[in-house]
Parts: C-alpha cells; structure tokens; sequence
C-alpha cells in the first residue's frame, strides 16, 4: 500500500510517479493513499471467497499456497504480487529477515510449522490459539513479500479457523487498544516466545465466538 510504515532499500522501492512518495508502484496507476486502501481491501474480500472454495478443511497449507493467496489477492494491484521481496524491510525498529533468505525460510516454515499446525480440522479453541500464534508469528517475521504480509497471516490464520469449524475470525482485538500488545506479542516471538501472541490469539477467539453467539 503505502511506504510510511516501512524503510527499504532496492530496486522494488519504487512509488507511483505522482504519489508524493506515499504509494508503491502499480498496475492501477493509483496515486492516492485512501484509493490504494480501498482497491486492496476490495480484492482482500475477492479472494476470501475465492478461498472458501479452494481449501477444504482437510488442507496441509504449503508454502505455494501463501504464494497463490498473495497473487490472487494482489496480483490486478501490483506487478510483484506472488513473488518473494527483493528489498530489505523494517518497522518501528524491528529488521525483518533479509529479503534473500525469504524462499529458504519459507520453506523451512512449511516443513516446520505449516506441516505440524495445518490442517485444523477438529482442533479446540487453546490448540487452535497456539497455532494461530505460532504460523501468525513466522510468517509475519520472514515478511516474505514486499506488501500485505500482516494480511496474508491474517488471511491464513482467517482460514486455519475456518478448518477448525469457526466463523470468520473478528480480528478487532489486534487493532486500536490492541495493536500495542500485539506489536509487542510479534517482537517476543523473536526469540520464540509465543505466549504472548496465542493470548492475543485468545481473544480474537473469544469475541468470534462472542459475536457468533449473539448472532452477528
């Protein structure tokens, strides 16, 4: 979407002539920070139920999978959409893995965690958290793409639950109030301190289960 949040340096640092340096580069030629939200969270929706579809509730997720998700997602929005970053980022002080490490780590993730974690079929909720948190965690921390690696995790972790019997997760309680102990989850799983995160995780659970109950 937007650079504000991120440095990087490399040749994929590139912005939309005429966005005063505040969009990335894209097919739509989209200049202003409001419209490139809107677009994306469109073709976020688009490829949720396209998703739905796709992934039954039996589904070992792979890395190819995330790679799938992030180009149908992105794909009509960015020219790198689907391909692993070239450029090296960070966020409020915190280095994500080099860019040219991403495919091995990726890997690594699906042998690891993705291959232990998925499916989710028939998990309960505190089995569920865990896994939420720990695939959430790697994932966001290899940073494998150069946009929307928050999302892509949310995305999975939205159809993890999915497996598991729930209802669209209510992610609500990693924003406002939330976002501050969420960013501070995502760092103390740096040295692979999950629990922190699979509370997170734990309360995301409960206000799904919450709104479900009450019908909305």
């Amino acid at each position: 979407m937007t650079e504000g949040r991120y440095r990087a340096e490399g040749a994929q640092a590139e912005f939309e002539p005429g966005s005063r340096g505040r969009v990335l580069r894209n097919r739509l030629g989209i200049t202003r920070v409001p419209d490139m939200q809107q677009a994306e969270s469109e073709a976020l929706l688009d490829v949720q139920e396209w998703a739905i579809g796709h992934f039954r509730a039996s589904h070992r997720f792979t890395a190819a999978d995330i790679v799938l998700l992030h180009r149908r997602w992105l794909g009509s929005i960015y020219p790198w959409a689907g391909v692993y970053r070239q450029v090296n980022v960070s966020k409020g002080g915190l280095m994500f893995a080099a860019a040219a490490q991403a495919p091995r780590l990726m890997a690594a993730f699906e042998a690891d965690e993705l291959a232990r974690l998925t499916p989710c079929e028939g998990m309960d909720e505190a089995t569920l958290a865990t896994a939420l948190a720990r695939t959430h965690a790697e994932l966001v921390l290899i940073h494998p793409f150069r946009e929307g690696n928050g999302r892509c995790a949310r995305l999975l972790g939205w159809l993890m639950a999915l497996q598991a019997g729930l209802p669209p997760l209510d992610f609500s309680p990693l924003s406002g109030r939330g976002k501050t102990a969420y960013f501070a989850a995502v760092r103390a799983a740096l040295a692979r301190d999950y629990a922190p995160l699979e509370s997170c995780f734990s309360r995301v659970l409960a206000r799904t289960s919450r709104a479900c109950a009450r019908g909305g």
